[in-house]
């Protein structure tokens, strides 16, 4: 494959960035997850290509986890490999994040929120990915038993210790996020963002208050599985397509799709449709509407799966006040 030389017209098109709560962070309105996709039994070239494409449409975010693959690990190496063949020139221009909080190797020390596993997983994170520093770690979950102060203090010392620039917080209850934003306010370590699942399915981080909170605290919303791992597509209007990921059952059940679900997602396509759109573009843009979110988060398995996604940005403004 050629050399890659990133689009000059990278930063004039469609992409809009939101700032980032009170922050000086500016992140693209559609991010690049790499949950699925971009392991070690994908194809190199066409993940290589979707990254491309991104980065020249002006998605400057890429979302990685340690346990990203399959096998774990495997999405970070992925993206080692294309530090060295595309994008070492542009690491500045770049907002790359990971997270550690699930199981990623045996015993004890290889899971959760202590301080131990959080430091060895990033050191881990930055030795596969090539690089120096992230511009963003997260705990990954909410860990019961670990005493939070000991977590966020190890979040505290990892970006004092260079290997990271801010930190961000998955999927903690309310109580917890609180207290995070508070721990790492008086650390001087403040809190960047929180992840949480919101669409059109699951509104569950606004019904618990979280978007709330992030809004009033200034801190940043980044929603992920904004499409409902893609039943807020067509996929699924007509049942469940072989080689889908439903079909496959690891992480989207056939039993999630009831008849009332799908008849719900029948009329919000047909809505959709009224709009001159797609229900994933009024999907997305409706999640980007709320006023808490900066960023949704979205994966592809093609670079054509991608340029729909972000046509998003062209969406009408949905005029019913879902919130």
């Amino acid at each position: 494959m050629e050399q890659y030389k990133a689009d000059e017209e990278r930063y004039s098109g469609l992409m809009e960035y939101s700032r980032c709560g009170r922050s000086g962070v500016l992140l693209p309105k559609v991010s690049l997850g790499f949950w699925h996709n971009f392991g070690g039994v994908d194809d190199y070239g066409r993940s290589r290509n979707i990254v491309r494409y991104a980065f020249d449409n002006g998605i400057t975010h890429f979302d990685l986890a340690n346990n990203y693959g399959p096998p774990y690990g495997s999405a970070e190496e992925t993206v080692g490999r294309l530090m060295d063949d595309d994008f070492r020139p542009y690491r500045d221009e770049l907002f790359i994040s990971t997270k550690a909080g699930y199981d990623m190797w045996p015993g004890p020390y290889g899971n959760w929120g202590s301080r131990k596993y959080l430091t060895a997983s990033l050191d881990q994170s930055l030795r596969r990915m090539r690089i120096d520093y992230v511009d963003l770690f997260y705990s990954h979950r909410y860990d019961p038993e670990t005493p939070l102060e000991e977590t966020l203090q190890a979040l505290v010392d990892i970006v004092r210790s260079g290997k990271a620039l801010y930190i961000g917080i998955s999927r903690w209850p309310l109580h917890a996020l609180r207290v995070a934003i508070k721990y790492l306010r008086e650390h001087d370590v403040p809190l960047l963002i929180y992840q949480g699942r919101l669409n059109m399915i699951d509104r569950t981080p606004v019904e618990e208050g979280i978007t709330d909170e992030c809004e009033r605290e200034g801190v940043g919303f980044i929603s992920f599985s904004p499409l409902a791992q893609g039943l807020l597509t067509d996929r699924y209007l007509n049942g469940i397509p072989t080689g889908s990921r439903m079909s496959k059952g690891k992480f989207l059940k056939t039993e999630m799709l009831t008849p009332d679900l799908l008849e719900r997602l029948k009329a919000l396509n047909a809505k959709a449709v009224g709009r001159g759109e797609t229900l994933a573009e009024m999907a997305l843009a409706w999640v980007l509407q709320h006023r808490a979110v900066t960023s949704v988060l979205v994966g592809a398995s093609s670079t054509e799966q991608l340029s729909a996604n972000l046509k998003c940005l062209k969406a009408e403004k949905v005029e019913e006040d879902f919130f």
